[in-house]
């Protein structure tokens, strides 16, 4: 078995004594933590523990508000992305896949912004940082996720895959823009102090037009140096970017680009811009000179930005296999001598290296939950990304996080509902989780419980749909609800659990002399042949029908049948033969002369014994009347 790449992290528990014994309890998503009143040694101390139960949660981001957004919606996604069919032509499917991830990409982007907003009004200062540090988690996941999508999603080539890493610089830097939009505001926005640092910030991240505009405005104030800022402007405006789509090749335009370069170059040599520090400053970045990028690290911010700032000015038509050359040592020239990147550091390595699978594994370790390595090795696994690695138990990765993920959402008390659909898409282990979980769930309401009971029927679960059911009738059965306890005893199909609910129901009407839930056992229909009490219950209810339609020939004929077929129970019998005397005593003649004879030796009752005695002579007085 592996080792653990990082030590756990301590949870500190409050109120709990130095030196106290703890005690536990394992649930599916978190821990209970109790101060037991044993020492160490196992004898009963005399000081009373805690009264505490502590809840230890794995992960804490299920229960916040705005991040079960994220959950949502980002699980319609995951749904959608299942539909997409196989035979599709290659290249439909990557735009499908990149749409995909950029619909992954604005979800994650929506959440961060709620929560934004949400630390920036908040008067709890506890509340703001805790809304703040998930903010610095979203911002470093979309980040990476971004980085992922064009490495691997789009797989960009040379040419093409600069111009997508200077748009995942300029989205992840934004704070360009708001220095710019505070610069352009003011009075004199050349004379702002920021002037210049907006400018540089233009250059470095490749937005030339934006840095010309910029540049016009200082030049309006020195017409002594207005041919040296018109220089500029041409070299800027003549720098070539690739286009994928245009007629031009990349080798064409590596020429084109390297004669702009040498341009450049020469009027750095012939100090065209000597005279004007800021402009000689924007003449060594478009040259790409190395010592002045790490000058300006403040402006850079980040190491990736650095690297592709540097891509940008030395080698525009860097191919994906020459990628991890210059991030590494990019890297290791902008930390200077820190030891220990810090994680994210170390996961946009392994992205820019191509290592798909040190990637997911860092941000497994590195992140609090399974949300992100879950999406995003599913959609490269639908990429066919990850078709080489399986794990040593069994099931393959996407499986193995999807299967995690899940069970974390099967903790929530609403969220349980999507886990619901990623257990369906998990083929090998997916129903026996779905199975083992479900179980789990908390049927507080008979409406949760109709839910959890429709998904399993749908999938058969033939097992969990009996358990529920038994469940629900139990407690109904508690509550003194009959009608309730016998319709999920025969949705159970419990003959046991039927007869003693149908005993109820009749004890009942021995106490109070009426039924209760007439609508339902009027409708009971085949669902009474389940056990034999029940079918009982239901032909008597059905014979106090006929005798209230006066139908009593056939009312009497079921109520011997009821007699006969000896599927009442011994304590009924009474009550069925007093039944019968209102038959009985009837004009018509409701048994022939056999039965009343048989009947007559089944009771000692006077008072049956007289109308049976009324009824048979009747009987055989018309019989004669008859044969005459």
């Amino acid at each position: 078995m592996e080792e653990v790449d990082v030590e756990p992290a301590i949870t500190n528990i409050p109120a709990v004594s130095n030196g106290k014994h703890l005690g536990f309890a394992w649930g599916p998503g978190d821990i209970l933590v109790y101060e037991t009143i044993y020492k160490p040694s196992g004898m009963c101390a005399t000081s009373s523990g805690s009264c505490f139960v502590h809840e230890v949660r794995k992960d804490e981001d299920i229960y916040s508000p705005i991040l079960r957004k994220l959950f949502n919606e980002s699980h319609h996604i995951f749904v959608g992305l299942q539909t997409i069919k196989e035979d599709l032509p290659s290249k439909n499917k990557k735009n499908q896949f990149v749409s995909i991830s950029k619909n992954y990409r604005s979800v994650i982007r929506a959440c961060m912004e709620e929560l934004q907003q949400v630390a920036v009004s908040t008067k709890d200062a506890e509340v703001a940082t805790q809304y703040g540090n998930q903010v610095s988690i979203l911002l470093a996941i979309e980040l990476i996720w971004n980085l992922c999508e064009v490495l691997f999603i789009d797989a960009a080539p040379a040419g093409s895959l600069l111009l997508h890493l200077l748009d995942w610089v300029r989205l992840h830097k934004a704070d360009v823009d708001e220095k710019a939009r505070e610069v352009l505001q003011s009075e004199s926005a050349a004379e702002h102090r920021d002037y210049w640092d907006v400018v540089v910030s233009y250059v470095l991240q490749g937005r030339l037009e934006e840095a010309r505009q910029m540049l016009v405005k200082q030049a309006t104030l020195q017409p002594a140096a207005r041919n040296m800022y018109k220089l500029m402007d041409t070299l800027l405006s003549r720098m070539p970017f690739y286009n994928p789509g245009g007629t031009q090749t990349l080798t064409e335009f590596d020429v084109k680009w390297r004669n702009w370069h040498e341009e450049v170059d020469r009027c750095l040599q012939d100090n065209s811009f000597a005279s004007n520090q800021h402009l000689e400053l924007i003449c060594k970045i478009l040259v790409g000179d190395e010592d002045t990028l790490l000058e300006h690290k403040e402006l850079l911010s980040t190491w990736y930005h650095f690297l592709v700032t540097r891509m940008l000015f030395c080698h525009p038509t860097v191919k994906p296999t020459e990628l991890h050359y210059y991030a590494q040592s990019c890297m290791t020239m902008f930390l200077d001598m820190r030891s220990v990147p810090e994680p994210l550091d170390s996961i946009l390595l392994a992205a820019f290296e191509y290592d798909i699978h040190q990637v997911i594994k860092d941000c497994s370790i590195a992140l609090n939950n399974w949300w992100f390595v879950a999406h995003l090795t599913d959609l490269l696994d639908h990429c066919k990304l990850l078709q080489s690695h399986n794990l040593h138990f069994g099931s393959n990765l996407r499986e193995f996080l999807l299967l995690e993920y899940a069970s974390g959402l099967f903790t929530h008390h609403s969220l349980w509902q999507l886990a619901v659909d990623y257990f369906d898409h998990c083929p090998e282990f997916g129903r026996v989780y779905l199975e083992l979980q479900i179980e789990h769930v908390p049927l507080e309401t008979e409406r949760k419980a109709l839910k959890v009971l429709r998904i399993c029927e749908e999938r058969q679960m033939s097992e969990q749909v009996r358990s529920i059911c038994k469940i629900m009738a139990m407690r109904s059965l508690r509550n003194n609800r009959l009608g309730s306890a016998l319709s999920w005893s025969i949705r159970a199909k419990d003959a046991a659990l039927a007869t003693l609910i149908s005993e109820r129901f009749l004890h009942d009407y021995c106490t109070r002399g009426t039924f209760s839930d007439l609508d339902l056992i009027d409708n009971l229909g085949p669902a009474m042949l389940l056990s034999d009490r029940l079918t009982f219950l239901g032909k008597y209810r059905e014979f106090h029908k006929l005798y209230g339609e006066k139908r009593f020939r056939e009312a009497a004929k079921l109520l011997l049948s009821l007699m006969t077929a000896k599927i009442a129970p011994r304590s009924f019998w009474m009550t069925l033969l007093t039944d019968a005397l209102p038959l009985l005593e009837q004009k018509e003649v409701s048994h022939n002369q056999y039965t009343q004879e048989e009947d007559i030796e089944q009771t000692k009752v006077e008072l049956l014994r007289l109308a049976l005695a009324r009824n048979l002579a009747m009987a055989i007085v018309k019989e004669g009347t008859v044969e005459s």
